[in-house]
């Protein structure tokens, strides 16, 4: 009888010993890939490991519709996110963008779980990693360290809202574009992004006409080349001092919040 108890007991012993190596290996692949996700507290970690799963999103993709329950939260790992609003006549504009040092679905865990006017949409496809709200929430209200990541990152999402209200209302659509492209640069860590002008226009708010009269100029002055839903930028330096100066008060808003981005690479 008590040999079978330490077989049992040693069986017991070894699972639990595998799934501590799944959730360490879990942890050493997803977690550096989110810079917000990888800056979380380790025991919060341990126990988000299992219900972490990397998925793929396409471009256009809805993963959340205005009105509706928020089921899981999002941190993107190469891909692009937005949060956008549209209007009663149908048309679209962007409200904040989200990328590899964020999350999308911060409602969840501010008190209420649905959202009535914003949508989120797959602006660039690639890589998130996915995780329950319920249990993301159930973390949040016990620990406080989880609480102050996710809160330094929400008061920089309402400082990004806040500047892109003022961007698209004091700044011409030159500078918005430039601002929009570098935005989009830092958050997927890539010169090439796969946009159309379409797309973009939507994003802005602007029509696609506006839009292609703005990326013309840029490419005519060698900031970025655009052909066929694709935008390469090839001067960075140069396209920062044409955008507003929205894209560098924000940058330092974020490193100040959040932790200084290694733009080294």
């Amino acid at each position: 009888m008590r040999f079978g108890q330490s077989i049992f007991a040693t069986q017991k012993s070894i699972e639990r010993g595998l799934i501590t190596c799944i959730r360490l290996l879990t942890l050493f692949y997803m977690a550096p890939e989110n810079r917000l996700l990888a800056a979380l507290p380790r025991d919060i970690h341990e126990k988000l490991a299992l219900s972490l799963k990397r998925v793929s999103l396409k471009q256009g993709t809805i993963l959340h519709h205005p009105g509706e329950a928020i089921e899981a939260l999002y941190f993107p790992i190469d891909c692009l996110l937005s949060i956008t609003i549209t209007m009663t006549d149908g048309s679209t504009a962007e409200a904040g963008m989200v990328g590899n040092r964020e999350v999308i679905g911060v409602n969840a865990f501010m008190g209420g779980r649905e959202t009535t006017q914003t949508e989120y949409i797959v602006q660039i496809a690639g890589s998130a990693i996915k995780v329950d709200a319920g249990l993301l929430l159930e973390e949040f209200d016990r620990n406080k360290k989880l609480r102050d990541v996710l809160l330094r990152y929400t008061q920089a999402l309402i400082a990004q809202i806040s500047q892109t209200t003022g961007c698209n209302s004091l700044h011409v659509l030159d500078q918005r574009l430039a601002r929009w492209l570098l935005e989009a640069q830092d958050r997927v860590d890539s010169d090439d992004l796969k946009l159309t002008q379409e797309f973009l226009g939507h994003m802005l708010g602007v029509r696609r006409a506006g839009v292609t009269q703005a990326a013309q100029k840029l490419q005519e002055n060698g900031l970025i080349r655009y052909h066929r839903g694709h935008v390469q930028i090839l001067d960075q330096e140069r396209l920062e001092a044409s955008s507003c100066e929205c894209f560098r008060v924000l940058r330092e808003e974020y490193d100040r919040l959040l932790g200084g981005k290694d733009r080294d690479g």
